[in-house]
């Protein structure tokens, strides 16, 4: 199956009291897209954020292209879904490129999606009543501990992130080494034969397909048993 698009996600940060914070909003538990989980704010890049960055959506383009030319309009985007979702305005220059995830291809739905950091602005939460229905300021530490517990759902791409995010006491620290590296690529690969376990494997693991770089024993991947995840990486 192809992808069949690019969408945006904003991670926001802030300094609390027991160190690095990020918003974590709840989406309704029995409709829309990942129900019942908490994600980071975020959205598909429509046509309109391609017309505002200046450039042509991908269906319009010339391929070969680079999917980093997407970049510019899921800034727009990940503005846009912020606003939309909880009423904090961001400044899309102020979105920081952190990765970019590729569903695998098992996925019902394949977006190539953005993961951006922010520093979060001043303002009152305002959910939209339509898609969300709770928010929590946590630190990532939290956050995972309550998905183990299974008080909280998150889905892949949410957990790495979090896990990444553990080793940063602040948000400036976060934004700094976003800032200064280049994005990292996750294309996601579904394992077979780790019942009943659920195995995603990305570049550098061994038995990640048509690789060459996962030499013997090495590990890129997110192993999933109920609420029990570990994300291990070489």
């Amino acid at each position: 199956m192809t992808l069949v698009g690019t969408a945006a996600t904003v991670v926001l940060l802030r300094d609390g009291a027991d160190g690095l914070e990020v918003l974590l909003l709840e989406r309704p538990r029995h409709t829309g897209t990942f129900a019942g989980a908490w994600v980071f704010p975020g959205g598909r890049v429509d046509p309109e954020d391609y017309a505002a960055a200046g450039s042509l959506p991908p269906d319009l383009r010339a391929e070969p292209r680079s999917p980093a030319e997407d970049v510019p309009a899921a800034r727009i985007a990940g503005a846009r879904e912020t606003v939309e979702e909880t009423g904090l305005v961001l400044e899309p220059d102020a979105l920081v490129e952190l990765s970019c995830w590729v569903p695998p291809l098992q996925a019902p739905k394949r977006l190539r999606t953005w993961f951006f950091l922010a520093p979060a602005p001043d303002g009152e939460i305002r959910l939209n009543p339509g898609e969300l229905i709770d928010s929590a300021w946590l630190t990532p530490d939290a956050v995972l501990e309550l998905h183990r517990g299974g008080k909280m759902l998150l889905v892949a791409p949410t957990f790495v992130t979090l896990t990444l995010l553990q080793q940063f006491p602040n948000a400036a620290a976060a934004l700094a080494v976003a800032a200064a590296a280049a994005p990292e690529t996750y294309s996601s690969r579904l394992l077979d034969g780790y019942e009943p376990d659920a195995v995603i494997a990305w570049h550098g693991d061994e038995e990640y397909p048509a690789d060459g770089a996962g030499r013997p024993g090495r590990r890129h991947r997110l192993v999933m048993r109920g609420s029990d995840w570990r994300y291990e990486r070489s």
